[in-house]
């Protein structure tokens, strides 16, 4: 990243690149959250002055928000693979282990971005809360989607309730973002994820009634 650290009077920084200057940006809101990052640890991260990030990315909120489009199609792309497997049971085992794997990676900020920065919004912040939830709701609307197909597959039970089961399997990765950043181990959430993947690959009307 040492491509983008000289920087020259107010303009852009020399050697200035667009792509790893915003992944600068995505990791540090990812451990701060919108709220707790500052512009001058921006700044600081991304190599660039305020004038600078400015005329490349727009605001803060603009900038955050393409941070958080760069988190979707990054380090969280495992969703949009995992809905591609062939059954119900290999997209939910998909979604969870690699959760577990991604949440805990050393290498990255703990927990997920989306989910711990709702979490942390103020009043003050509650269109950064509401564009965040809007993630949220699309993940949990593609996991309904896709269930729904399994079902016209008959890969789960015909009477299965699809809106239930994609809550479920929503709340468990939420709530292993949670334990992650709490300090769980990814042989913890590995477990996890295992646990509930095996239910419903046994009987997804079971698990319903196991809630």
């Amino acid at each position: 990243m040492s491509e983008i650290i000289n920087k020259k009077g107010r303009g852009r920084p020399s050697g200035f690149d667009y792509d790893t200057a915003l992944e600068c940006a995505m990791r540090t809101f990812w451990q701060y959250g919108f709220e707790g990052t500052s512009m001058s640890e921006l700044t600081k991260a991304m190599g660039m002055n305020k004038t600078s990030i400015y005329a490349a990315y727009g605001a803060k909120e603009e900038l955050f928000q393409k941070a958080v489009n760069r988190y979707a199609n990054g380090p969280v792309r495992f969703v949009a693979d995992a809905l591609n497997e062939k059954t119900a049971f290999e997209v939910v085992k998909k979604l969870l282990t690699s959760a577990a794997v991604n949440l805990t990676n050393p290498q990255n900020p703990c927990g997920c971005m989306i989910i711990q920065g709702a979490l942390s919004c103020s009043k003050e912040s509650q269109h950064i809360h509401d564009m965040l939830s809007g993630y949220r709701n699309s993940y949990e609307k593609l996991l309904i989607e896709r269930l729904d197909r399994a079902r016209k597959e008959m890969d789960i039970p015909m009477d299965a309730d699809t809106k239930s089961l994609a809550k479920l399997v929503a709340t468990v990765h939420q709530g292993m973002s949670v334990q992650a950043s709490s300090g769980a181990t990814k042989e913890e959430l590995l477990s996890i994820a295992h646990m509930i993947a095996d239910k419903f690959r046994q009987s997804p009307i079971a698990m319903q009634n196991d809630r």
